[in-house]
């Protein structure tokens, strides 16, 4: 049996979705050129006479440049609002900041817990961070038990000589607070190197285990396809 054919949609109807059509277009760059122009009315209005008073008077009384100075007055004070934010941030704030720093670990029971914070993002800061080269896969704290771990070095120093075969060290955290740890010193052998970005192995670390990063990771998804 056919469908039932839909009705013509009427000449009208065709022109009002039109018209909505072009005003979700036009609405926005509408809003965007009045939200400027109301921010140069209002900034440069008001600050434009303290800037004036720099310019040659010819100059300053022409009526064609009137927009233009408020324009320029606009974008004085926008520039002197990040100059100050600038010196807030990176003189005045670090002056504020060690003066709270130290009122938080003057508060007990609250420095404690600030402490444990600031360890955490103190040892995966992007500083910090460099020192694991690699996650890698162990057995730990027993055979056939595996963990998650950083490999933070490969050099063979005096306590590494003494194993009598080449061992690396791993760094192994403990969870959910990965700011302790053990410091293991395996064989090559027995660790297991991962794809598994730092990052990504830290949040699994922090979370319990709750997060699983996605394998193969996107990155080694992208190499296998350019080869």
């Amino acid at each position: 049996m056919a469908e039932p054919e839909s009705p013509p949609v009427s000449r009208y109807v065709s022109l009002r979705n039109a018209f909505f059509s072009g005003l979700v277009l036009v609405a926005p760059i509408c809003l965007t050129v009045f939200v400027f122009a109301w921010i140069i009315d209002f900034v440069g209005g008001h600050f434009k006479p303290l800037f004036l008073i720099f310019v040659p008077f010819g100059l300053r009384e022409q009526a064609g440049l009137d927009a233009v100075w408020s324009i320029v007055a606009t974008l004085i004070v926008i520039a002197l609002v990040t100059v100050l934010g600038y010196l807030s941030r990176y003189v005045f704030g670090k002056y504020f900041l060690s003066i709270g720093d130290r009122f938080v670990r003057s508060i007990p029971g609250v420095n404690a817990v600030y402490n444990t914070v600031r360890q955490i993002v103190n040892t995966f800061g992007s500083q910090n961070r460099n020192m694991f080269n690699k996650v890698v896969l162990v057995e730990f704290p027993r055979k056939g038990c595996w963990t998650l771990g950083f490999l933070t070095n490969t050099t063979q120093g005096e306590a590494q000589s003494h194993a009598g075969t080449e061992v690396w060290t791993v760094f192994v955290p403990t969870t959910p607070n990965p700011t302790g740890g053990f410091l293991l010193m395996l064989p090559r052998s027995e660790i297991v190197e991962l794809d598994m970005p730092v990052g990504d192995g830290m949040k699994m670390i922090i979370s319990g285990g709750a997060v699983v990063p996605t394998w193969p990771s996107p990155a080694a998804i992208r190499e296998a396809a350019a080869k």
